[in-house]
């Protein structure tokens, strides 16, 4: 029931056009009229007031298919690496682990991660290091990457960092929960690499 043109119209429209045909549509109306909503083609039908989770799990049913977010976790303490690993559970990760930089960088030619996240105290070889490879690379200098470190950083190590790190995040200080959501937001919205660095405690 709407000024100009009725939502009927509009479902009628959209499943003449070829382009537009397959995308399912959900009738939310005043009107209690499924079997024509249905008929129209309509994929499914809901009257106001709206039941939130009836209609949550309606929507859930046409929910594209995303494929899970490659995680590569660069850190030397076995114990670290297993409680981040326990953050990033569920069919929505891949998760691979690296216990120095070096290792890391060999895991990065096997397979272009979504999102680095990166230790700098690493035996062999620091996190700056690992950075400044990445840069070299036009290949890698996409990739996100989060440091995760347990010293507080000057300005000169977050100038040697600048070009290619979007978050630093100080471990005891944040929330499982924030790192979690800083890698959603770096995946989705996937940032320019010149992006500012942003530090987060």
């Amino acid at each position: 029931m709407m000024p100009d043109l009725d939502g009927w119209s509009v479902l009628a429209a959209l499943r003449k056009d070829p382009e537009l045909a397959d995308i399912p549509v959900i009738m939310v109306t005043i009107v209690d009229e499924y079997r024509r909503g249905i008929a129209l083609g309509a994929a499914g039908y809901l009257t106001k007031p709206v039941d939130r989770e009836r209609l949550h799990r309606l929507v859930s049913r046409f929910r594209a298919q995303v494929p899970p977010t490659r995680v590569l976790m660069v850190e030397d303490d076995a114990v670290q690496r297993e409680r981040m690993r326990g953050w990033l559970e569920g069919p929505q990760w891949t998760v691979r682990e690296a216990e120095n930089d070096r290792e890391a960088l060999n895991r990065i030619q096997e397979s272009k991660p979504d999102v680095i996240l990166l230790d700098l105290m690493m035996p062999e070889m620091d996190g700056f290091a690992v950075v400044a490879a990445l840069q070299k690379e036009a290949g890698w200098r996409d990739i996100p990457v989060i440091v995760i470190t347990a010293r507080d950083l000057d300005a000169k190590d977050r100038q040697r960092l600048h070009a290619g790190v979007q978050f630093v995040l100080v471990k005891e200080r944040f929330r499982p929960a924030d790192l979690v959501e800083r890698i959603r937001r770096l995946v989705h919205s996937k940032p320019p690499v010149s992006t500012e660095m942003e530090a987060a405690s």
